[in-house]
């Protein structure tokens, strides 16, 4: 089965969000540096896709115009076809699914910035168009957030609910190492 990893928003936008610690950074980068590395090594297309929306204005992190819309520091670099985003799934006018379906592929690897939104909306989305989807949870990231009755909810509880919500229904949730080992082996 023809795979692909789609990277998304592992970015500098966010080391300008308030929210933004590097608490669990490390980790996420070794998995998501794993999984491009390994992806890279078997042949395996990688994508990156980045989000840019809001007032262009240099103060907004997620504007072209702050230079801050670029791979994040410390991820493996790779060579690879690249998309802009504005909506939360990476297949909302991007021209990325129109790209998949030109290379054939039929499985599609989910990594990157965050793990219950965009992450989660694009592996959502695939898989109603027909993708097969690993979610690799463990080259996912997100951050602590408050719930509207004001309790907090911890980055770990949210990668919980999200493998919940998505595994055996929307995706196969995996880590990057079972993501790497359900592709076929390098040629």
């Amino acid at each position: 089965m023809k795979s692909c990893l789609i990277v998304i928003d592992a970015q500098e936008s966010f080391r300008h969000r308030p929210y933004f610690t590097d608490t669990d950074l490390p980790a996420y980068l070794d998995a998501q540096n794993a999984l491009i590395e390994g992806c890279t090594a078997r042949g395996v297309p990688v994508v990156r896709v980045l989000h840019s929306d809001g007032p262009e204005v240099a103060d907004n992190p997620f504007a072209l115009a702050s230079g801050h819309v670029r791979p994040l520091q410390g991820l493996a670099p790779f060579a690879g076809p690249g998309f802009t985003k504005s909506r939360h799934s990476a297949l909302v006018g991007t021209g990325l699914d129109v790209w998949l379906t030109q290379q054939g592929i039929q499985r599609i690897i989910v990594s990157g910035i965050r793990t219950e939104q965009c992450c989660e909306t694009t592996a959502r989305h695939a898989s109603d168009l027909g993708w097969e989807v690993d979610y690799a949870l463990d080259a996912t990231l997100t951050w602590d957030m408050v719930q509207p009755d004001g309790r907090p909810l911890r980055a770990a509880d949210i990668r919980a609910r999200t493998a919940t919500v998505l595994h055996g229904r929307f995706a196969h949730v995996t880590t990057a190492r079972q993501a790497l080992a359900r592709l076929a082996p390098a040629a």
